[in-house]
């Protein structure tokens, strides 16, 4: 393997984006703490009054001591549902964790939030954390706590293919798959939200705290005029030894929670991925400073090779197609031990063998030729794909066209639908247009997709998009004998340009769950390493196949 070479000038531009991207990353934190408190200290007094232990405790307690909850989706629903009082994280806490030696999905609601209610994004947090068990053969532990779906909202959550009702199909087809799912009812359980712990193979319910019901005492009353309380329409008691709704009685949190891990104790441990990985090494250069060397202004050029020496072991890489395709780099190498292939758009201008320039972050025909080959021997050879995105999109013109830009493009954006390896993206700057897809964005299924804090998700930038909206707009005027004055050309221009900023904003994509996390940039061996590890418990690789593909 080759070292990359990587000698960075730490000069006032490398400490200004240093300072740049480190305060990002400090508001991310504040962000993400924020969203910690759920619904804040009152509800959260109020929870524990009730004897019971917040979502994020819970969690804590059930996992093995030492271990670290990988917690995906932390910035869902973020400034969304303003109007009525927002929902920090979807109020629910979701992710992977070791419990017993061996690693859960744990989908948690966050009671204190809405009293756990599903708004919209609640739904589809859900149904991300169901993906990844299926992707992955991963069990999952659902801590239930929900007073159901958010009525003002019903009808975003409740009647589409990827709404409520899809959880419990998917309850039915993970069961079928022969993957474990254990719920415990710590709360109200109610209506639709019922079916997901019963559908679960084994249901454990809190005494006193946890019910479960079609419908609520009041609704009963109103339906049908029988005068119950919940706690004898359908509390613990009632549902274990009566119903039989239910398995296990537990007195409380802290009970239920030792049951859980009593119960997967006797799990049997799955087959691994044959994936390979040896004992890890650290990158010859300090991951810290990704910082200085990313810029603040995502269409400035930088070497992208100087990103993935503090990224890859030992800095080192076996470079394939080194001299052909400049605009790509697509190379063999290890991170944290684990083989992978790696697929980045270059970002500074390169001159190709032939003496053209190469303009950075775009892909030129040559570039998507020799990263599609490359996919295919990755698919061939069983390794893992990770993608460092920053992509401008493809190259355009006539010279691009004669070439079969197409062709090519659409040669890539094959080999990335149809592979069968995971596939973890990283969103390192830009992230436009048709780049988009053809580097795996969320629409070609990556296991993992992952943004650092100054990326973009777009499209087209804001200047483009804005400049081509003037010109269209002033057609539109040339045609009614009208004409744009200097001021409204630059309006739109400037409103344009700030819608484009506000939506192609990492948090934005996060809050949408268009991607699974924004990270650190300086902890990203860490994110790759935790996704190729939930990604080897499924050891089943299907057989790589094509369509098509023009040559």
């Amino acid at each position: 393997m080759n070292e990359i070479g990587s000698q960075i000038n730490k000069n006032e531009k490398f400490y200004a984006n240093e300072d740049y991207q480190k305060n990002l990353v400090r508001k991310l934190k504040a962000i993400r703490e924020k969203n910690e408190l759920g619904g804040g200290e009152t509800a959260i007094k109020k929870h524990k009054d009730k004897g019971k232990l917040t979502a994020r405790e819970r969690i804590s307690l059930l996992i093995d001591n030492g271990t670290e909850f990988f917690e995906l989706n932390t910035f869902a629903a973020h400034e969304m549902y303003k109007e009525y009082g927002g929902a920090p994280s979807a109020g629910t806490v979701f992710g992977v964790g070791k419990v017993t030696g061996k690693e859960f999905i744990i989908v948690a609601n966050d009671a204190t939030v809405k009293a756990g209610a599903w708004f919209p994004i609640t739904a589809k947090k859900n149904l991300r954390a169901q993906e990844i068990a299926i992707e992955n053969r991963l069990p999952i532990i659902y801590l239930v706590d929900s007073a159901g779906v958010f009525l003002p909202l019903q009808e975003d959550i409740f009647p589409d293919k990827e709404h409520f009702g899809r959880i419990f199909r998917n309850n039915a087809k993970i069961s079928a798959m022969g993957i474990p799912q254990i719920s415990a009812i710590m709360g109200p359980c109610v209506a639709g939200g019922a079916y997901l712990p019963i559908m679960s193979d084994e249901a454990l319910i809190v005494e006193d705290e946890g019910s479960v019901f079609l419908a609520g005492s009041h609704l009963v009353k109103a339906a049908i005029g029988e005068e119950i309380d919940n706690e004898s329409l359908g509390g613990a008691r009632v549902q274990s030894n009566i119903s039989g709704v239910t398995d296990y009685i537990m007195k409380n949190d802290d009970d239920c929670i030792q049951q859980i891990r009593s119960l997967t104790d006797k799990m049997s441990d799955t087959l691994k991925a044959p994936f390979s990985r040896i004992e890890s090494k650290p990158p010859r250069y300090k991951p810290e400073e990704i910082y200085g060397i990313l810029p603040r202004d995502t269409f400035d050029q930088y070497n992208m090779y100087d990103l993935l020496a503090r990224i890859v072991d030992e800095s080192k890489i076996d470079e394939y197609k080194a001299g052909y395709g400049k605009s790509i780099i697509t190379a063999y190498a290890r991170i944290d031990g684990w083989a992978v292939g790696i697929v980045a758009n270059q970002r500074k201008i390169v001159k190709s063998e032939s003496g053209e320039m190469q303009i950075g972050g775009v892909i030129y025909s040559d570039s998507a030729d020799k990263a599609a080959r490359f996919i295919m021997n990755c698919n061939q050879k069983k390794i893992p794909i990770i993608f460092f995105q920053d992509v401008t999109g493809f190259m355009v013109g006539s010279k691009a066209e004669h070439a079969g830009i197409i062709k090519d493009g659409a040669k890539m954006v094959n080999v990335v639908a149809n592979s069968v390896v995971p596939k973890i993206t990283i969103i390192v700057g830009n992230s436009y247009g048709a780049g988009n897809y053809a580097m795996c964005g969320k629409a070609y299924d990556p296991r993992f997709i992952y943004a650092y804090p100054n990326s973009k998700i777009a499209v087209m930038g804001g200047n483009q998009a804005s400049n081509v909206l003037v010109d269209i707009k002033l057609k539109q005027m040339q045609k009614s004998g009208k004409q744009l004055t200097e001021d409204e050309k630059n309006g739109i221009i400037r409103e344009v340009t700030e819608s484009y900023d506000s939506s192609s904003n990492p948090l934005y994509a996060a809050a949408r769950l268009w991607i699974d996390e924004v990270i650190d940039p300086a902890k990203t061996r860490e994110y790759v390493s935790h996704s190729l590890s939930i990604s080897a418990n499924n050891p089943h690789i299907p057989e790589f196949v094509v369509g098509v593909i023009q040559t």
